[in-house]
Order: structure tokens, then C-alpha cells, then sequence
């Protein structure tokens, strides 16, 4: 056997189970079935393939399982990418998913140079984000407990005569309800105390995120893009922690595709100009 070819390794990676498969250089595409999670089952899989080539590159697709197995195998001097699962071609007609096909897929991408790398954090960085994300998870909770109050209250004819914005006088107006059943009362404190809980959530998180910021390398940036209109010290470390590195973006439209706010179009023949509204044009 070729020991000097690239051995091109494919994971599809989950919780209990990873599927393997590799192949030699463009050579015919070999399933190793379930290699195990454990991290001595990593270290038999690298030496195994480290047998069959002189170089390896691993590959998995981004997603709940994390960055663990490539900061693991990056450790140990392996080459891995962590690829973009939305930007991996698939065919239309293909509606059949499976691990194997997918760890079978992955190789066959890596192989070709067809998949798209999505930036790895390191370890403080993503940990500043996994403090902004239960920032904001705590704030999605709130609103719904919020929700629901509103729809509570509407469904038993209650009704707020100012602005009902959580504000201080709206908050002492729903402290002072009384119904005059008693379990739609204990209901109606339940929903109350859920409010309070999320608001002292919130409040303990945004404290914690206002006492971590100066400590982190990207504050510099955070307190920077806050000179921006409309951009608080939340949205600023929100955006830093989700983007990372801004200089890893070559382009402004990098950053509008990767932020969702870059239009769609379909449109055939003719100029861009041509297709353009009349307002646009004059």
C-alpha cells in the first residue's frame, strides 16, 4: 500500500455514535462504521489512518456536539475542519439521509475541496459567548412569560388603560390584581413570579456580562463599535461574541451574508441596472 498519499477522513459526528469513513487520495471511499466517542477511540482512529498515509485531515459538520473533537484532534497535531452544514451541495432529488451516506459525503467534499470552514473559537472567547447566549436566552424567556401574562389577563377581560411597556407603573398596576377565584389567583401569581424570576435573571447575567467584558481581549472592539448610533453595551459584546474576529473578514459583504441582511435575487437576462426600480434608476 501508498503510504505517502493523503488519507481523507470524514466524521459524522453525535452524541453517542461517530460514523467513520476515509479514502486514500481519490480512491475508492471505505465505511469504518461506529469508532466511538471516547477519546482513546480518537487516538486508535489517527493511528490507524496515520498507517495508511502520510498526512490526514479529518473533517465533521459543525453542530450541538461542538468544537471538543477538533480542538482534541488539533491538539494532537491533526489536521481538522469544522464545515458549514448549510453550505454543503447536496442534489434535489437526494432525500435519503443516513450517517453512513453522510460521513461517505463528507470525505468525497473534503476530497475536492468543496466544503466551507466555519471560524473555530477559542476556548475564552466562546465561553464570553456562552455567556451572551444565556443573556439572551434568559431576555427570549422573559418575553414569553410576558406573553403569556398579557394573554392571561386578556382572557379573563383585564385591561391595562396606559402603556403597557413593563414599565414601573404597569409593573405596580399587575402587582395590585386580585381575581376573585383563587385558582385563577395562584395561577395569576405563578405567572407574575415567573416575570420576576426572569427580570432577576436577566439582571444577573447582564451584571456578570458588564463585570467579564473589561477582562476579555475583544473589549477594545465592544467599546468601539458602541460610538454607532443605536448600538448599546448588549448588542456591541452580543456581536463580538458571535462574530469574533472582525479582521477575518476580507469584505463588507462578507459580513452582511454572514448577519442574514444581504438581499436575494433571481433574475435572468438583462443588467442589474436594467432589472432595478424606476426610483433607483431616475
Amino acid at each position: 500500500m501508498n503510504n505517502n498519499g493523503t488519507v481523507f477522513v470524514g466524521l459524522d459526528v453525535h452524541k453517542d455514535s461517530n460514523m467513520a469513513a476515509y479514502s486514500v487520495d481519490l480512491g475508492e471511499v471505505q465505511v469504518l462504521g461506529n469508532i466511538g466517542v471516547r477519546q482513546c477511540d480518537l487516538d486508535r482512529l489517527c493511528k490507524r489512518m496515520q498507517s495508511k498515509g502520510s498526512r490526514v485531515r479529518f473533517v465533521y459538520e459543525a453542530g450541538p456536539c461542538g468544537y471538543a473533537l477538533y480542538r482534541y484532534l488539533s491538539r494532537k497535531g491533526v489536521d481538522c475542519m469544522v464545515c458549514a452544514p448549510s453550505l454543503i451541495a447536496r442534489k434535489p432529488g437526494d432525500r435519503v439521509k443516513t450517517d453512513r451516506r453522510d460521513a461517505i459525503k463528507l470525505v468525497k467534499a473534503l476530497r475536492m475541496d468543496d466544503l466551507s470552514a466555519v471560524h473555530v473559537p477559542d476556548v475564552v472567547d466562546e465561553a464570553m459567548r456562552d455567556l451572551v447566549r444565556a443573556w439572551g436566552a434568559a431576555k427570549r424567556d422573559l418575553r414569553k412569560a410576558q406573553q403569556r401574562l398579557k394573554a392571561f389577563l386578556l382572557m379573563h377581560d383585564v385591561r391595562y388603560t396606559g402603556r403597557a411597556n413593563w414599565g414601573p407603573a404597569h409593573r405596580r398596576w399587575i402587582a395590585e390584581l386580585v381575581f376573585p377565584q383563587p385558582w385563577s389567583q395562584i395561577a395569576f401569581q405563578e405567572h407574575r413570579q415567573a416575570i420576576e424570576d426572569r427580570l432577576a435573571q436577566c439582571e444577573r447575567l447582564q451584571a456578570a456580562l458588564r463585570e467579564a467584558a473589561p477582562q476579555w481581549r475583544w473589549y477594545p472592539v465592544v467599546r468601539a463599535i458602541q460610538a454607532c448610533r443605536g448600538i448599546q453595551f448588549t448588542v456591541a459584546i452580543s456581536l463580538i461574541a458571535e462574530i469574533g474576529d472582525l479582521s477575518r473578514i476580507d469584505h463588507p459583504r462578507q459580513l452582511m451574508a454572514w448577519l442574514g441582511v444581504t438581499p436575494s435575487e433571481h433574475s435572468s437576462g438583462g443588467s442589474r441596472e436594467l432589472a432595478a426600480s424606476p426610483r433607483l434608476t431616475t
